[in-house]
């Protein structure tokens, strides 16, 4: 493992990284009446639902309203994803009828990762095959801070072999790592067992997404990219509720990663409270549609 962060040494730059961000910050002003750019993180959003009370009939209900987004909104593009608990990947898959929103479920004993691998890959196995083509998963946090590198690693590549055809994106509930050394380390960890996307945080752990996180991840990505010529999406989630601050994390991945980390493989927002104001934005008035 000493190999691999000899291949991927953290910038110096990124100890200090408060310029930068407020930099971003004020350039990303600029979007926030950009109709381009607002429909692009409303097509980033998943939209989720992750309620001890969920149920069979309220996820279909929650599905419904995707579906007849395309209808109320036809010039628009849809969100990019739903999420949900893996129980109900058969009610995505039979009733979500709008192409190119993808089906995603969180697994791997979300949102703890407290149990063993091969319990996880089971749990993964079993939401692919009832329809899901998205999994989240959190990576072993307590490992990673024990600096268990190979540990974490070799668990998410099998988690990445339990998913088949389906997308990887893992968690590194950034809130919890908390110094910028640990956010680098498990970013390249886990991109090199084979994460599609990697993203901040659960939202049920206290902390989400910050934009000090966000920075340290994608260089991270760009880091990577470069050396691999692998693209890895990014995905902030938790506490991404305003219309401002969509817009820091979108210009946060076009300052550090360009316009290629553009469409829903790329980026994505988990923030379902996220929709309606996006939506109200673009639309010009006061929406409460999700």
């Amino acid at each position: 493992m000493n190999d691999l962060f000899g291949q991927y040494p953290m910038p110096k730059e990124l100890e200090s990284i408060g310029a930068a961000i407020e930099s971003i910050r004020k350039d990303s002003e600029k979007y926030y009446n950009d109709k381009e750019a607002l429909q692009d993180m409303f097509h980033s959003i998943d939209l989720t639902t992750l309620s001890t009370s969920d149920s069979a009939a309220s996820v279909k209900s929650f599905v419904k309203k995707v579906n007849c987004f395309a209808v109320d909104f036809p010039h628009l593009k849809n969100v990019g994803g739903i999420c949900v608990y893996p129980v109900f990947a058969p009610v995505l898959k039979s009733t979500l009828n709008v192409e190119g929103v993808w089906r995603a479920v969180v697994a791997a004993c979300f949102p703890s990762s407290q149990t063993f691998t091969d319990i996880k890959c089971a749990e993964v196995c079993k939401a692919v095959e009832f329809g899901a083509n998205e999994i989240d998963i959190v990576i072993s946090v307590g490992e990673l801070l024990e600096g268990n590198y190979e540990f974490v690693g070799a668990e998410v590549a099998q988690i990445k072999e339990a998913c088949g055809e389906a997308r990887l994106k893992v968690i590194l509930e950034t809130g919890t790592l908390e110094s910028v050394e640990n956010i680098w380390a498990a970013s390249i960890v886990a991109m090199e067992a084979g994460a599609d996307m990697i993203k901040t945080s659960t939202g049920k752990n206290g902390v989400g997404a910050t934009p000090e996180a966000a920075y340290v991840m994608t260089q991270a990505i760009k880091a990577y990219y470069a050396k691999s010529g692998r693209k890895v999406g990014f995905k902030p989630a938790g506490g991404v509720r305003t219309v401002e601050d969509a817009a820091l994390y979108y210009n946060i991945v076009r300052t550090v990663l360009g316009e290629e980390w553009r469409g829903t493989k790329m980026f994505r927002i988990g923030a379902s409270g996220l929709a309606n104001a996006l939506l109200s934005a673009i639309v010009g008035e006061e929406k409460k549609y999700f």
